[in-house]
């Protein structure tokens, strides 16, 4: 029998399976890339119920037949049996066509989508996958080889099979892509379909690129990414370039993918125009308007990249206030990327500029009206928590609200669109004035604060950020709230980098005496086992913030990201990770895998601050440093040390406090 491999799965609470398994395979087929990283994605194109397949439509009726012509082939019975769907449909029985995308790569060139018919029988907790290839124009098969088939079964208790199954037992036909090599299948696939079928997986966000064409998406994106790699090695902010220019280059192709979707659908030929508010580094306007969308950025700082760009990529350095100075009628689109304290004003302008002006915003850093956004909700993350509130200001602006989930290196991914309006035109009077009165509303909540801002992972020592001034105060035009109260143009870093340094390595020495089981005088509470070095133990950073006094934490509290930002910093001494902190065993580090290496030597001293300060493991740590001194890039001991020879302001930057 060609069974490939099977998992036993314990269903704990007895509540779980066989629901959870289901939830598995729909992440399967319908995000294959989560799973299969060579794809760029997956569809449902078509679905039927087989108790009526008269009821199927199009391409899905008319590849029916191909099941017919299976049911006298050879192979194993229980697989031919799920799909002979005409002759036994039953109540749960389910047809799909599904699209497999795969992503451009040197080894693979095709990035045509490939079909299968699936069907999913819930009654049997079966569902099989039937490739589909068109060997000539318009002659469509089965390819019979790559037949294959999942199977839960319930052995005892709460003790259940998780089976993957083939039609024949020899002839798969591996492409590596969209039909992956049987090892991958049992050791990746299986695996990690078992893993969720006991897991709750239910989220509060959608699909990414849920709005439009996926397989659009991944043409333009490898194009674009190919036509603009080179940003990467002239970049000249202290930002990582890598993170920042991809990620412009995949919201560029969002757009371009989602306006001219739009220009079909409305039948228009003349390209969408676009304001971006709190453009940062312009790119996102470079790349639009080399695609010939005509538009420009505005932006309270300029950034040293903006002269590399050209003349044909208009940015201006100037504040933006909410005000009726800052219209603008003549844009189909306003974009907001980031745009922090300019997030929740970007409906409200772009429903003010004119009835046709429609919206995209990508919400980060969280800001109301007139401040920092507080939260009022604990059943919901902090995230989902303001993405809502954004998405009602859209709603009470007069848009119908559309989310999305963008792929881009960032933990913040869900954009918010505004592309038709719920009223008439001739009710604009009335629907503005109810826009007043919201707006009003929320300025009556006193609660927000500007002493305490929201940043998260796209700022960088105050390079990155994308936020307005209070220079222009909009002279002459009505302020649409005069308690907005935005970012000074030159702004404080405040990701603990600045904090004194007597300061920073009194928290230092208390968390790790505390991961260390040592007492206020570095006396060990618990010595562990004699001729070890003692790694101390892992614990929730919150847990560790409960050992801080008051004073402490309140002035970590007026720095971004606050204790979590302070170990992360001392990366030679701590390892943060899922919320955790640890101490780093540089004699693990240096055995670790060679991916991890790379990461970390992103993080290494620069030859210029090596031995210019004693090692915090030989002063501090029972055992000493876990490297020999040859191998440490500081001095263990007094006679080690040299001058540094790094300007300041490099040092700032290295901020690699030992």
């Amino acid at each position: 029998m060609p069974e490939l491999g099977s998992v036993c799965v314990r269903d704990s609470g007895g509540t779980v399976l066989p629901g959870g398994f289901w939830s598995a395979v729909s992440v399967w087929l319908e995000k294959a890339q989560v799973l299969n990283k060579r794809l760029c994605g997956s569809s449902i194109e078509q679905s039927c119920d087989l108790r009526g397949p008269q009821e199927g439509e199009g391409t899905l009726r008319e590849l029916l037949p191909l099941l017919d012509g299976l049911s006298g082939c050879e192979g194993d019975e229980e697989v031919l049996r799920a799909i002979r769907a005409n002759e036994e449909a039953g109540e749960g029985r389910v047809l799909l066509l599904r699209s497999l995308i795969p992503k451009s790569n040197p080894h693979y060139c095709s990035t045509v989508p490939r079909r299968e018919l699936v069907i999913k029988d819930t009654s049997s907790r079966v569902v099989t996958f039937i490739p589909l290839e068109e060997p000539s124009q318009g002659h469509i098969q089965v390819k019979k080889n790559n037949i294959y088939q999942i199977r839960l079964a319930h052995v005892a208790d709460d003790e259940w099979s998780l089976s993957l199954i083939t039609l024949y037992s020899e002839g798969w036909d591996s492409d590596g892509v969209v039909y992956p090599k049987i090892s991958w299948m049992k050791n990746e696939l299986l695996s990690k379909l078992a893993k969720w079928s006991t897991e709750d997986r239910r989220s509060d966000f959608k699909n990414t690129l849920s709005l439009i064409a996926v397989d659009k998406y991944s043409k333009l994106y490898q194009s674009l990414k190919e036509k603009y790699k080179d940003m990467v090695k002239v970049w000249p902010e202290v930002t990582d370039p890598e993170k920042f220019v991809y990620e412009d280059v995949a919201i560029a192709t969002y757009l371009l993918i989602l306006w001219e979707e739009e220009r079909l659908l409305n039948n228009l030929q003349k390209k969408q125009s676009f304001i971006d508010l709190g453009c940062g580094n312009g790119l996102l306007v470079h790349i639009l308007s080399n695609e010939e969308h005509p538009g420009r950025g505005i932006d309270v700082r300029k950034r040293k990249i903006w002269d590399m760009y050209g003349p044909q990529t208009i940015l201006e350095e100037h504040a933006i206030t909410p005000s009726d100075e800052h219209v603008f009628p003549d844009a189909d689109w306003i974009i907001g990327n980031h745009s922090d304290e300019l997030t929740p004003w970007l409906p409200v302008i772009a429903a003010r500029s004119s009835y046709s002006c429609r919206y995209f915003v990508l919400p980060c850093c969280f800001f109301n009206f007139y401040g920092k956004f507080n939260r009022k909700s604990s059943k919901k993350t902090q995230y989902r928590e303001y993405l809502d509130f954004v998405i009602d200001i859209g709603t009470q602006c007069g848009f119908n609200v559309e989310e999305d989930c963008l792929r881009i290196p960032s933990t913040k991914r869900v954009c918010l669109i505004g592309k038709s309006r719920t009223y008439l035109p001739e009710e604009e009077d009335q629907i503005d004035k109810e826009r007043t009165r919201y707006i009003a509303s929320h300025s009556n909540d006193t609660s927000g604060s500007r002493e305490d801002p929201v940043h998260c992972d796209h700022s960088t020592n105050g390079e990155e950020s994308s936020d307005v001034s209070p220079d222009d105060p909009g002279t002459g035009h009505k302020n649409w709230l005069p308690s907005f109260r935005p970012r000074d143009k030159v702004e404080q870093i405040r990701n603990c980098a600045l904090l004194p340094r007597d300061f920073i390595d009194k928290v230092v020495l208390q968390v790790a005496q505390l991961l260390l089981h040592q007492n206020a005088e570095g006396n060990p509470n618990d010595t562990g086992t004699q001729g070890t070095w003692n790694r101390g133990r892992c614990l929730p950073i919150r847990e560790v913030a409960e050992v801080l006094d008051k004073e402490t934490l309140q002035r970590l509290k007026n720095e971004c990201g606050g204790l979590q930002t302070l170990l992360r910093n001392n990366h030679q001494v701590f390892e943060v990770l899922n919320s955790r902190v640890s101490i780093r065993d540089w004699s693990q580090d240096e055995k670790a895998p060679s991916n991890k290496i790379k990461a970390e030597a992103k993080k290494r001293l620069l030859p210029d601050v090596l031995k210019t300060r004693l090692c915090w493991f030989y002063v501090n740590h029972p055992n000493g440093c876990p490297r020999a001194a040859a191998k440490c890039p500081y001095a263990h001991g007094p006679e080690e040390l040299r001058p540094s020879t790094l300007p300041e302001r490099k040092k700032l930057r290295s901020h690699e406090s030992h």
